[in-house]
């Protein structure tokens, strides 16, 4: 009687084990094609077949959290909200930065290209000049857009501030600066896809810039989870490399999870025709440079942001 009691005591012990190394993985992503790693992951997950799950193993649950652009995610990271993000580059330097390189740290690359300057496509602007007086819509201040915007503008010879200026900059959420472009209330957009296509194809927009090859994406890690589940880090960033890999192979299945992950997100179908010409644009890798990271922080310094930059040297380290 004695032993089966003892033996129970020690089931119940080893499950108690077990339920105390269940993991929460909390994933931050925002609903573009240039997130397409997260918009599967996101999806199979929902779906309950999911990517990184499969991977990491049946103690791992992912949540999963939809940002509208950077900034916003990286204020997640400092609250503790959230573990891992895909982002743009240029809100991962600045709360690299912003906590003296303790907070963030870029664990790989994710996507290239995919922005670009659209405008009205009634004419009106036609040349640099013309932007002259004009409103341009961007996702979020600091974002990676926002300074690409800010820096091209400069290299035309606007003067630029944050609210005002020869070109009116104006951060606004991506689903506002389509209805906002639709109604011309602004003269373009600065931003990603699919609002890329979605404003040439939904509403007679005319690409006037595109950026081809510019860091679009990136995966970061907090530090203080990076630093508590180091393996389980390197799981998901093996995940995502080997998703990233089979985006580049399988693009016609991959255009179609993204296509329904983002349908499911909006509430809205999702054309394919969108999906398609957003692809285009896009470079899926996992690769990304400390040299690429330093050309953007020159390119921020410009426009005002980024001003107490600090070294570089821990932005790829796992070290603290």
């Amino acid at each position: 009687m004695k032993k089966r009691i003892y033996l129970s005591l020690i089931l119940i012990f080893c499950a108690a084990l077990v339920q105390a190394e269940k993991i929460t993985l909390r994933v931050g992503y925002f609903p573009n094609v240039t997130h397409a790693q997260g918009v599967i992951g996101s999806h199979t997950s929902r779906e309950k077949h999911g990517w990184f799950e499969q991977r990491l193993g049946p103690d791992v649950t992912i949540q999963w959290y939809s940002f509208n652009a950077g900034p916003s995610a990286m204020e997640a990271i400092f609250a503790g909200s959230i573990d891992l993000t895909y982002v743009g580059p240029n809100p991962a330097l600045n709360a690299y930065i912003r906590s003296r390189g303790d907070e963030i740290r870029v664990l790989a690359g994710s996507a290239e290209g995919g922005a670009a300057l659209v405008v009205l496509g009634d004419g009106r602007i036609a040349q640099p000049a013309d932007f002259t007086g004009r409103k341009i819509a961007t996702p979020q201040l600091g974002n990676t857009q926002d300074v690409a915007a800010r820096v091209w503008l400069k290299k035309q010879s606007f003067k630029i501030t944050l609210i005002g200026g020869d070109v009116f900059v104006a951060p606004t959420t991506n689903a506002d600066q389509l209805s906002l472009f639709q109604q011309g209330k602004i003269d373009g957009v600065w931003t990603v896809e699919p609002w890329v296509s979605r404003l040439e194809l939904e509403a007679g927009g005319k690409v006037f810039v595109e950026q081809t090859d510019a860091v679009t994406t990136v995966l970061v890690s907090s530090m203080k989870f990076l630093k508590a589940r180091p393996a389980l880090v390197e799981k998901f960033r093996a995940a995502h490399i080997e998703l990233t890999a089979w985006l580049n192979a399988q693009p016609d299945q991959a255009r179609a999870l993204v296509r329904a992950g983002l349908s499911a997100e909006m509430r809205r179908e999702m054309s394919n025709a969108i999906i398609t010409s957003a692809w285009r644009r896009l470079k899926f890798t996992d690769q990304v440079s400390p040299a690429q990271f330093a050309a953007l922080v020159g390119d921020a310094q410009s426009v005002g942001f980024l001003r107490d930059a600090i070294p570089l040297d821990r932005l790829f380290s796992a070290q603290p």
